[in-house]
């Protein structure tokens, strides 16, 4: 056993010990794949998405140096007919690139390092093999022992993301990975499988992937990886039958990201930090690079910025997935800011429509953060414009708002809001633009059902904030009475009877004819 070759099953014993979700169905997808021509496998997820977790896990589970079978036989893998015929069966080598990263002098001799490393443990567990190679050495071990490889890559694509300007070296390393996968002398002899874990896919040279050879299941096609992108419902309900969670805030705060034939995938790093702490906050800062997302959306290429506040206000935009060429400094255009952006987890994308989102509010935060302190001045104008919006609609400043609807209106020019209304959804737009910021202390509803109809726009305040409700009824020729009219008449406010605190009634009306915006404003108190 040794650090790289045969690591064992201590990490995954220490997983196991702590809040933990039987995800080991995925070996089971692994297991068909062992040995065939689909054999090389690369997962590519965010940051704390578990990757490392599954890396672990099937070190200890392929690993022919220990006997796993008291740490799996109560796990779903269990009930697969592949179970016992792979369980401890391998030599593994598993490769922690981050760690590579930390422990190497100069960052120049990291694949040297790599290199060494194997070749090391290789000699000393196989004395008597010959080889100048990686790939030598693997076959003679093979075909000296009937022993078969299995590689276990963690963070494969560190040196694309934390050293994007050495080319040389990404090429060095590229080589490297070629020499065991993509060489059918190699390959075919020593090899019985791979599963390769990143935040990237793999780096593309033109259209054509730089190791062919593996299948790769990303962010935007996981295909039959889906359900171990992250926790499901299913996930969910486990953790509720065992642990004292709130379930509503969980989805809040971290859900979003959905998948067909999965449905709802949720963050399970910051799942576990809820159940753990029983605080439902962003964990988010600690996991992905701040910098990082706020270089690219300083960029402000091809109207970003635009997009980023419409889908901060809940919207949904469009994104081309397929030119994006899996690196940080070939960024060519809006699109590829966004794929990249769904890559490392800041973004949902729905492969149906082909739009992406804001997936929950612990990320809506960190956009909300990053624009604030952006160096877009046009931005961070809107959202402290929106800011206080809110608080002169508390403070029941009816011209302001106006005001701010109108400003927000003739945003239109900046790519953001429609410049004609054409109907109360067009209005709707822009007043949901003007209210970004509730994102962060409210939950937004649109129709709110009530009994005798629907009210238009409703911030509900979030779990914890002492906030009044704002309820806002739109009228388009019509009057600001009029509205608050309708929402008296049909009694929206009843339906927040139990709460204690205001509910603020915003009326607002646009007049096509003068092109101007009005505001009413009442408050109720409860109770009453």
């Amino acid at each position: 056993m040794g650090l790289f070759l045969n690591p064992g099953n201590e990490n995954y014993k220490s997983i196991l010990n702590g809040i933990y979700v039987d995800k080991t169905g995925i070996i089971e997808h692994i297991n068909k794949t062992i040995n065939t021509t689909d054999k090389l496998t690369c997962i590519s997820r965010p940051r704390r998405f578990g990757k490392s977790y599954t890396a672990k896990m099937l070190c200890a589970y392929y690993g022919k140096t220990c006997d796993s079978s008291g740490l799996f036989d109560d796990k779903l893998i269990a009930n697969s007919s592949t179970y016992r015929t792979y369980l401890n069966k391998f030599q593994v080598i598993y490769l922690d690139i981050t760690g590579f990263i930390s422990s190497v002098g100069d960052i120049d001799d990291i694949v040297k390092k790599i290199k060494s490393s194997i070749i090391g443990e290789l000699k000393a567990d196989y004395p008597h093999i010959q080889g100048g190679s990686i790939g030598e050495l693997l076959v003679n071990a093979a075909e000296e022992s009937d022993d078969k490889f299995f590689f276990v890559i963690d963070e494969w694509d560190a040196l694309f993301r934390e050293y994007k300007e050495k080319t040389d070296l990404q090429e060095e390393y590229i080589d490297f990975l070629r020499e065991i996968f993509k060489n059918g002398n190699v390959t075919d002899r020593a090899i019985a499988g791979a599963f390769m874990t990143g935040i990237l896919p793999i780096k593309k040279y033109g259209h054509q992937s730089a190791i062919s050879d593996f299948r790769e299941y990303t962010m935007i096609q996981p295909s039959i990886f889906a359900e171990y992108v992250g926790f499901t419902k299913g996930d969910i309900d486990y953790l509720a039958s065992n642990y004292t969670l709130n379930k509503a805030k969980l989805k809040k705060w971290y859900d979003g990201y959905s998948f067909v034939k999965v449905g709802d995938v949720y963050n399970p790093n910051s799942v576990c930090q809820a159940v753990r702490t029983g605080v439902y906050d962003s964990y988010w800062s600690k996991t992905e690079t701040y910098e990082a997302l706020l270089e690219y959306i300083n960029l402000d290429i091809d109207g970003l910025q635009a997009d980023i506040i419409q889908m901060i206000g809940g919207n949904e935009m469009p994104v081309d997935t397929a030119t994006f060429q899996n690196d940080m400094t070939s960024v060519q255009n809006r699109d590829d800011v966004l794929s990249l952006l769904i890559h490392l987890g800041y973004l949902a994308y729905d492969a149906k429509t082909g739009k992406a989102r804001i997936p929950n509010e612990e990320i809506r935060r960190e956009f909300v953060s990053t624009v604030r302190t952006g160096s877009h001045e046009a931005t961070t104008k809107i959202i402290k414009n929106s800011d206080q919006l809110i608080m002169d609609t508390i403070d029941g400043n009816e011209e302001a708002v106006a005001k701010a609807i109108e400003e927000a209106h003739s945003a239109g020019t900046f790519g953001i809001s429609p410049l004609f209304y054409n109907d109360e959804q067009a209005l709707r737009s822009v007043v949901k633009f003007a209210y970004i910021s509730c994102a962060n202390n409210y939950i937004k509803v649109e129709e709110l059902p009530s009994g005798r109809g629907y009210a238009d726009v409703v911030y509900i305040p979030s779990s914890g904030e002492l906030l009044p409700v704002l309820l806002i009824e739109l009228k388009m020729n019509g009057s600001v009475e009029g509205a608050i009219n309708q929402i008296h008449e049909r009694n929206y406010p009843k339906i927040f009877e139990n709460i204690k605190g205001e509910v603020i009634l915003c009326g607002i009306n646009y007049d096509s004819k003068t092109k101007k915006h009005n505001c009413k404003i009442e408050k109720v108190k409860f109770p009453l």
